[in-house]
């Protein structure tokens, strides 16, 4: 029996393969429609890579969220929404434009509360300028305290500023670095291996405490939520895995972002239209501005979201899979890239589920069998990208000394060939 041809079935497979030339490699089709649209939007008429838009506007939603929400996998054991993202490619591959076109929410209301922090700012100032019994008969009770500026980007990357911001905005910030080689270059400036503990440690929102000497005040945030994103060359790479990174679990806690045959691109003449941005703005902002309790001490009381019996069904399957790839895996750093990629899995299982939310597509109540899915084959695009890495990396120390001509010869070369063939490259 023939298949019956329909217009619409006819739309639907063109569709399909559309949407399919957008993505590449990576799994656009688990974002909601609105999302997605915004990606193939911002690819179309600016050029933006799928992949880097897409993980960016996933990780904007995922610092809205911070510390609001948390995946409950059982009693005792919790996942907060904290990535850390290094968008890889060469220069002039439009790797910036997407991230800060994503964390334009950020900014915009990083500068609203600055403005806010200003008239504060003279306020308090106006206090401090009287005497104690001008301030009690202005009805003040004692010192006023001096104001913090909330916000949830920054850029400063020692760990004292970081906690210092941090304590401004307990639900969670982001340490924007474009060139991300600035962020692990410098943990060594003060006390070696620090500032790397420090980030190993806040990358499982472990509590911050900091009380030193000429401190104006002492800091203590129950949950940390600090995620990190930035741009990275590949001939960087070696750098990144310098140390103990490779070895000591640093660098499997990176989500690499990888296009697959990624070039620049010719300018077009297309112009995005402005609902673009206003839907990426009206998406974040239904986060944003989302009300929540605190604790005494002003910490965020998470919203615990548990895992529908199907979709905790559906993950486990996937773990026990990934447990035998992990224990297959004669490579170590990948074995243990592996194994970090399942705390991943977990929170992009949360994240998608928040995402879907803010598209009204979901609800909060529950992590469904959707997220879990989606969650799943992202995490695939990860492993990808982690095995690319390290194929880059191991690349890079093998060619260490070798002539240049020496090394022109080696990338001209196949990755199979025959001695013949070799000796055919090495003459021309």
């Amino acid at each position: 029996m023939k298949a019956e041809i329909t217009p619409e079935g006819i739309i639907c497979e063109a569709l399909r393969c559309k949407n399919a030339l957008y993505e590449g490699a990576f799994p656009l089709h688990v974002f909601p429609a609105q999302l997605a649209n915004i990606v193939r939007a911002t690819n179309e008429y600016l050029n933006f890579p799928v992949d880097y838009t897409a993980l960016s506007l996933c990780f904007t939603i995922s610092v809205c969220a911070g510390n609001l929400f948390a995946a409950k996998v059982k009693e005792g054991w919790t996942e907060r929404p904290i990535l850390y993202v290094a968008l890889i490619g060469r220069p002039g591959t439009n790797k910036s434009h997407p991230l800060s076109f994503a964390l334009q929410p950020l900014f915009n209301y990083d500068n609203q509360m600055a403005v806010l922090h200003k008239t504060r700012w003279a306020e308090y100032e106006q206090a401090m300028s009287l005497t104690k019994k001008e301030r009690e008969e202005q009805g003040m009770d004692g010192i006023p305290e001096e104001p913090v500026q909330k916000k949830f980007v920054i850029s400063d990357i020692t760990p004292e500023c970081l906690a210092f911001v941090h304590d401004g905005n307990k639900r969670g910030i982001c340490l924007y670095a474009d060139e991300l080689a600035s962020w692990f270059k410098n943990f060594n400036r003060y006390s070696k291996g620090s500032e790397e503990q420090f980030w190993l440690s806040v990358f499982s929102g472990k509590p911050i405490i900091f009380d030193r000497k000429g401190m104006k005040r002492s800091i203590s945030i129950k949950h940390s939520f600090i995620s990190v994103i930035g741009t990275i060359q590949q001939g960087i790479l070696k750098e990144l895995a310098k140390g103990d990174r490779n070895q000591n679990g640093f660098l499997d806690r990176i989500l690499f972002v990888l296009p697959e045959n990624l070039n620049k691109q010719y300018w077009n003449k297309k112009e995005l239209d402005t609902h673009i941005s206003r839907d990426w703005q009206k998406i974040t902002q239904k986060l944003i501005d989302m009300a929540y309790s605190v604790d005494e001490s002003g910490n965020p009381i998470s919203k615990e979201i548990r895992f529908e019996s199907t979709a905790m069904r559906l993950l486990m399957e996937w773990q026990h899979e990934n447990t035998d790839l992990c224990n297959q895996e004669l490579d170590e750093q990948l074995g243990g890239i592996y194994s970090k990629l399942e705390i991943y899995a977990i929170r992009f299982c949360l994240i998608l589920q928040i995402i879907r939310w803010t598209c009204g597509e979901s609800s909060l109540d529950f992590i469904d069998e959707t997220s879990v899915r989606g969650a799943i084959e992202l995490i695939a695009y990860f492993r990808k990208t982690a095995q690319r890495v390290q194929e880059i990396i191991h690349e890079s120390y093998s060619l260490e000394g070798m002539p240049t001509d020496n090394i022109k010869l080696y990338k001209t070369l196949p990755d199979d060939f025959e001695t013949a063939e070799g000796i055919e490259v090495a003459s021309t």
